[in-house]
């Protein structure tokens, strides 16, 4: 009885195998089939069309390489194959898309991209108009570490997303400010420190420039060769943190008219007739009055000509350590020692840098097909694996702290990188203004010009901005009255 009861079990047991085994096996084979099914990852960004091998090689074939089931597309909002086809205007010009439309187009279509790829002002609108998907769920869900992500780049994104982290940025560009440590040795002064004011840097500028004519020491710049007395820095990453709009929303006037332009203005004008930042002018002295020109004097801060200069990391990891590292072998150059420390601020702006880059931010759109293989792409790009690799990179840095390193062989104050928060911009800049509509160069070279009347003295800055005002917003009326069609010279932009 006991043996046929042990029987009976042992018939019921392989019975219920012989039901499950194939039943696993289903499953396994679905399992499989599905993942070995194809899936489109489609990519939005803002140009293409043409060869978007560059951006694959920088973003999408590591994943793609460990994903095998996944195909990516790469879509662009503007198609540079589309528009040579484009009639020009009779000055010659193709008109500019409207970027931010072009992108909500292609996430807001009838086969809407997955992932979305911008910079900071449109992926604060996409975010503002509620386009983009909170990634904060994931992120938890996953335990993403973010606090491996450098505040230059994960603060300044929640920022733009009013404390909603709507896209991660892998990479990031920035700048700081190198410094000459021998000629600080030299006047006996001590050297910039993190987090200064740009009133603190200015003062220290001024402190440590000495000489005349060609021997002429500078205390500070805004780039490593005298170009056009700082307008540029001026109207952008200088005055980017104090958000001063350069036009309204309708591009139908100009606001620079006011104390807090004119406040900008002023500063940076002073340190020109004080000859603390160098100007064009400068550069000709020095290649009229030297006998023996040398070999970086188009540089004046790796000739020794300058005191403080912003710098990139690109210029840091290329020419400034390829040349300090080779002075031995460079005819009439005499090496020195520098390091770095953070952009300086603006009391109403503390912590905040112009300088901060995020061009690539990756975004998941509110109705993509495939949200969860944008997750996972999404991931993949700010993973550990993926920023190793990256962090080779000589000319932008990884977004995790612990892959930022200086090159082999260097050593200077790295963190002075990424320690600052991006600035978040609430309108239009000068660049974006130019890239919507060409003709837009116009009402920025009025103002070009008459900063250069100011730095010559023979106007002040009440009057320039003033005269900025009125030809800016005639120039205006005429861009509007023919946004298609050429905007003639006014009289004054060169001068005349």
């Amino acid at each position: 009885m006991k043996a046929h009861s042990q029987v009976r079990k042992w018939l019921i047991t392989a019975l219920t195998f012989t039901m499950i085994f194939p039943i696993l096996a289903a499953c396994t084979n679905n399992t499989n089939q599905e993942s070995k099914q194809e899936q489109v990852l489609r990519i939005g960004v803002v140009y293409g069309g043409f060869d978007d091998s560059y951006f694959r090689q920088q973003f999408t074939d590591a994943y793609e390489l460990t994903h095998k089931n996944v195909k990516i597309e790469i879509v662009p909002a503007i198609n540079y194959m589309d528009q040579q086809f484009e009639e020009p205007d009779e000055n010659g010009v193709r008109k500019e898309p409207d970027r931010l439309e072009a992108i909500k187009k292609i996430m807001e279509g009838d086969n809407p991209v997955d992932v979305v790829v911008t910079d900071v002002s449109q992926f604060r609108s996409l975010a503002r108009d509620g386009l983009l998907t909170s990634l904060d769920p994931r992120i938890q869900q996953d335990q993403l570490n973010t606090d491996d992500f450098v505040p230059a780049v994960i603060d300044g994104l929640k920022n733009m997303g009013d404390g909603t982290l709507y896209g991660l940025s892998p990479t990031f560009m920035s700048s700081v400010i190198l410094y000459n440590k021998k000629i600080f040795q030299e006047a006996g002064v001590e050297p910039p420190t993190d987090n200064m004011t740009w009133d603190d840097l200015f003062n220290l500028a001024r402190r440590v420039s000495t000489g005349e004519g060609k021997d002429r020491i500078f205390g500070f710049n805004f780039e490593r060769y005298p170009n056009d007395n700082g307008f540029n820095a001026l109207m952008t990453n200088f005055t980017d943190p104090l958000n001063l709009r350069f036009v309204d929303e309708k591009k139908e006037k100009l606001l620079v008219n006011s104390p807090q332009w004119e406040r900008s203005w002023s500063q940076i004008t002073k340190l020109i007739n004080e000859k603390i930042i160098p100007s064009s002018e400068d550069m000709n002295t020095v290649y009229d009055e030297k006998s023996t020109p040398g070999p970086f004097d188009y540089d004046f801060f790796i000739s020794g000509r300058l005191a403080m200069v912003v710098g990139d990391y690109g210029y840091i990891n290329g020419d400034l350590t390829n040349v300090m590292k080779n002075a031995a072998k460079i005819k009439n150059f005499k090496p020195f020692e520098w390091d770095v420390v953070t952009i300086p601020s603006h009391p109403e702006a503390e912590g905040v840098s112009g300088y901060v880059q995020l061009s690539n931010i990756f975004s998941i759109n509110q109705k993509a097909a495939n949200p969860e293989i944008a997750w996972d792409f999404i991931q993949y790009l700010n993973g550990e694996d993926w920023s190793k690799l990256r962090s080779r990179s000589s000319y932008e840095m990884v977004s995790r702290k612990s892959f930022i390193k200086p090159p082999a062989g260097s050593s200077y104050n790295i963190e002075a990188f990424y320690k600052v928060k991006p600035s978040t911009p609430t309108g239009a800049s000068m660049n974006d203004l130019m890239m919507e509509n060409p003709n837009m160069w116009q009402v920025s070279e009025v103002g070009r010009n008459l900063f250069t009347e100011v730095a010559k003295g023979s106007k002040t800055i009440a009057e320039a901005l003033k005269e900025w005002e009125t030809k800016g917003n005639e120039l205006l009326q005429q861009i509007k009255n023919s946004p298609d069609g050429g905007v003639g010279i006014m009289p004054g932009i060169y001068g005349g």
